[in-house]
This record gives structure tokens, C-alpha cells and sequence, in this order.
């Protein structure tokens, strides 16, 4: 499989992913554990179908550490009893964050105050912004089919 275009290899790609970057690193900078950050991005990327940030995420997940358990149970978290109430949560509103235009009502109430029960406002927002972040990423990969399977952990570092 072929990209439909070399996105990342434009001048407006290029300044795209200068700014979209440094909002990443706000999240990535803050309180919000990184193994959630791995969880969220892996799972949202799921939902989507971006097989590039899938790879991308579950390898930078299993470099970090992660168990092959955890990693192959992310979809079937509800059923998985190898994740925290926290992650749980964070799970939830990730899934709801991402399928805004399945609900009608967006995010639940309860799935927001599932995750404000385990996580302060700072990390709430962080919350937001990486699943909003990753959803962008996912658009941008699956738009152009960006071909996944050949990261390695740390490239883009």
C-alpha cells in the first residue's frame, strides 16, 4: 500500500506538524501518566482505523515497557481485567470522544464524571487535548492512507 500523497513531505504538512507537534508536547509534558497517554492514543487510533498510528503507538507502548497482554486487550478493555478504574475511564471517554457523531449527546455525564473521579482538571484537560490530538493525527493518516507497519520506536524523536 502506497500513500495517496507524500502529506508529511509538503511545506504545509510540514508547518502543520511543526504546530500540531508542540501542542502534543503540552500533553506529553503533563501530569497525565504516560502509559494512559499510550492507552488513549492506541484505542482512539483503533476506533479509526489508522493502522500507522496504531503500529506507531503500540510499539512506543511495548518499547515503554507495556505487556503484549495489555497491548492485545485495549479493544476488549471493558471485558479486561488488566486495566486500572482510571484507565478505564480514561478508555470510556476516549471511545466517546472519538464517536462524537455516533451519540447524540456526545460525551456522557456519567463517563465524564467516571474520569473526573480519578484524574484533577489539569489532567482532565490533558485528557482532552490528546484525544482531540490524536483523532487529528488519525484523520490526517487515514485521508491519505499513510501505509503502516515499518515505524520504529523513537523515529520521530
Amino acid at each position: 500500500m502506497n500513500a495517496r500523497i507524500n502529506y508529511y513531505g509538503t511545506p504545509v504538512a510540514a508547518r502543520f506538524a511543526k504546530y500540531i507537534n508542540s501542542a502534543g508536547a503540552a500533553v506529553t509534558d503533563s501530569q497525565l501518566p504516560a502509559v494512559t497517554q499510550e492507552l488513549v492514543k492506541i484505542r482512539a487510533s483503533q476506533i479509526n482505523g489508522c493502522g500507522f498510528c496504531t503500529d506507531m503507538h503500540t510499539k512506543d507502548a511495548a518499547h515503554a515497557g507495556e505487556s503484549a497482554q495489555r497491548l492485545n486487550l485495549i479493544a476488549a478493555w471493558r471485558e479486561a481485567t488488566v486495566f486500572t478504574e482510571a484507565e478505564r475511564a480514561a478508555l470510556e471517554l476516549t471511545e466517546q470522544g472519538t464517536r462524537i457523531a455516533d451519540a447524540a449527546g456526545g460525551v456522557s455525564d456519567e463517563a465524564w464524571a467516571n474520569a473526573a473521579k480519578h484524574y484533577d482538571e489539569d489532567q482532565l484537560a490533558a485528557l482532552v487535548s490528546l484525544i482531540a490530538l490524536i483523532n487529528a493525527y488519525n484523520r490526517m493518516n487515514v485521508i491519505v492512507r499513510q501505509p503502516a507497519g515499518d515505524y520504529r520506536p523513537g523515529q520521530f524523536a
